[in-house]
């Protein structure tokens, strides 16, 4: 379990994420059309998740916003924004910001991600919605970074991961 803050109040996740060096776990996501896309899909890329608790938000939108201008640029990348939100909303967010170069995934059919992850808050006002976190998956698989923001609104630390993408 992660002990962070939200508003600086104690919230904790369901658990912990990926350790650097293992195996990213696998996942079934919903696109903004509604089919599903999984990992494996992704195969091929260096992969990063950025995951955060709506788009709805100040600091999410600008975690995409960013991500979008600066990991999308990088080859063989892949951004990944991952959130429970519906895909109806990431849609609108991402019209009407003119973001094309990440991919809105959402979690809110199952909840799967966030639980293999660790990332679903357990408590607080966000409870069963995903804490703000970046996760760094190298072309074979495996875990190159991992930041569980400290803060939930605070922005999560963009030039570590993508340095940890460029030294893949």
């Amino acid at each position: 379990m992660a002990s962070i803050t939200l508003g600086g109040s104690p919230a904790n996740t369901i658990g912990e994420l990926p350790a650097k060096g293992t195996t990213a776990p696998g996942f079934t996501l919903t696109k903004s059309d509604l089919s599903e896309v999984s990992i494996s899909d992704y195969s091929g890329n260096k992969l990063v998740l950025n995951i955060f608790p709506s788009v709805d938000t100040g600091t999410c939108a600008q975690s995409v916003r960013q991500f979008n201008e600066e990991a999308a640029e990088l080859a063989d990348t892949k951004v990944l924004c991952i959130s429970k939100d519906l895909p109806f909303a990431q849609k609108r967010f991402c019209g009407a910001e003119g973001i094309e170069n990440v991919d809105m995934l959402s979690d809110y059919k199952t909840g799967e991600f966030g639980n293999a992850y660790g990332v679903t808050f357990a408590n607080s006002a966000f409870q069963s919605l995903l804490s703000r976190s970046v996760v760094v998956i190298g072309k074979d698989g495996k875990v190159l970074y991992t930041e569980q923001v400290a803060e939930t609104g605070d922005e999560p630390n963009y030039k570590a991961a993508l340095e940890a993408l460029m030294d893949a």
